[in-house]
């Protein structure tokens, strides 16, 4: 089983750079509150790194 994160949006897109909206679309998060269950990748963990105000790491599994 492969190791997964589960990430949660906690803040809003609007007002930040296109950048930060497309890192949030590329994690498959677009509206607050919402979580999706990733891969524990380093391509996902950078992705993570670089929107640290929008979205929170809530659980690590596996």
């Amino acid at each position: 089983m492969a190791k997964t994160i589960v990430v949660k949006q906690v803040g809003s897109p609007i007002r930040r750079p296109e950048i930060q909206r497309k890192t949030l679309i590329g994690l498959g998060l677009n509206k607050m509150h919402k979580t999706r269950e990733l891969e524990d990748t380093p391509s996902v963990r950078g992705m993570v790194a670089k929107i640290p105000h929008l979205v929170e790491i809530i659980e690590e599994r596996g």
